[in-house]
């Protein structure tokens, strides 16, 4: 076999190898709008709003219409002071308890920073992606960086029941062994 007939099979080669990588190319091309509109619009669901009553320990992803009865601040620390650095790490934290609640019962819920602005007395406030967590045996209502806390403005008042404290149940985790 001379030199041009291997030389030649290789240029074939290579010739083929480049039009199969060119037809993903273009079938990529082809199909990549339709995945960036998938991508782009997510198909959203409507919130389906919960009643105090029907919380649960351990759930998560509430939403919830409540109003705001009281706001105790249990801790404020400052950014600067106690020793600490003071620059861009150094940040404000401020957690308060608020006891919020609707036609069906009131709940303990944790404001962490900013949250504690929004939670005024009788202020009507709309809980998203909301979480259940267990302090001491009881419930505690929270969002937390996925969930959102808005005063609402569609609402205008709710009657509270203020006799169902679901945050005055003590739970206790029981292991079950099989």
């Amino acid at each position: 076999m001379s030199f041009w007939t291997k030389q030649n099979r290789r240029v074939a080669s290579l010739c083929s190898r480049s039009i199969a990588s060119t037809d993903l190319i273009n079938h990529e091309v082809i199909s990549s709008p339709k995945r960036k509109q998938e991508a782009s619009s997510p198909a959203l669901r409507k919130p389906v709003f919960t009643k105090v009553n029907e919380l649960r320990p351990g759930t998560n992803g509430h939403s919830l219409n409540v109003k705001v009865v009281s706001t105790k601040t249990v801790m404020q620390r400052g950014g600067g002071g106690g020793g600490r650095p003071s620059g861009p790490q150094a940040r404000q934290m401020r957690i308060a308890e608020c006891l919020v609640g609707d036609e069906t019962g009131i709940i303990i819920f944790t404001a962490r920073n900013d949250q504690v602005d929004l939670m005024k007395e009788g202020k009507i406030v709309t809980l998203r992606n909301a979480k259940i967590d267990m302090y001491k045996g009881s419930m505690r209502l929270a969002v937390d960086r996925w969930g959102r806390v808005e005063v609402s403005e569609e609402l205008t008042d709710i009657t509270l029941k203020e006799d169902n404290n679901l945050s005055l149940i003590e739970y206790e985790l029981v292991s079950v062994e099989a």
